[in-house]
């Protein structure tokens, strides 16, 4: 019993300070990792800690571990509140799918040769991980062709179309316009040299 209370005597003495010296440390640490390795993994946290530690670093010996805690806290609630009300990350959101359905309709390119049983496609504000598997709807697609989404198939396999081969409801109409003219131009000209034989 003598012996366990000597080796816990003989620990290392801390003074008041040391506390909050360590929150600003493993703040700072946080925050460069931060700024190595973007994506708002440890903004809010190192933040929060760097914030605390600074706080209680003024305070001196008034800040115990209990008020170091609240401090965390406060500044943890503060950051976050700054880092979602500033969005320094861009997107608000629009990285986030509701459901599979919210996929149809997207647009994205091929990153793996797309087949009817095979392929790999990168979508525009496709989520967390836009990259999905796909299936071509018909024929192949080459990697980098510009894909639409088809059937979003669950948000497991979607199958795509490729934007180049695809003709909507406008484009046909047009092209029956297109043909309509130039026909009733052809149907002019040969009118005109009919014409004009005949004089």
């Amino acid at each position: 019993m003598v012996v366990a209370t000597s080796v816990l005597q003989a620990g290392i003495e801390l003074g008041p300070q040391t506390l909050p010296l360590l929150l600003v440390i493993a703040g700072l640490g946080l925050s460069i990792a931060e700024a190595m390795a973007p994506g708002a993994h440890f903004a809010v946290l190192g933040v929060a800690l760097l914030g605390a530690g600074i706080v209680g670093l003024l305070l001196g010996p008034i800040a115990g571990p209990l008020v170091l805690a609240v401090l965390v806290l406060v500044f943890g609630g503060l950051a976050l509140a700054g880092y979602r009300r500033f969005d320094l990350y861009g997107g608000a959101g629009s990285g986030r799918t509701s459901d599979s359905n919210s996929l149809r309709g997207r647009t994205g390119r091929v990153t793996e040769r797309v087949t009817e049983g095979s392929g790999e496609v990168k979508l525009d504000r496709g989520g967390f991980n836009p990259n999905y598997s796909a299936r071509a709807l018909d024929g192949e697609i080459p990697v980098g062709a510009e894909v639409l989404v088809v059937d979003p198939g669950g948000g497991n396999v979607l199958t795509v179309a490729s934007l180049d081969e695809m003709e909507d409801d406008i484009d046909a109409e047009l092209a029956r316009e297109r043909a309509a003219t130039a026909a009733e131009a052809d149907d002019g000209e040969s009118t005109g040299e009919e014409e004009s034989e005949r004089a």
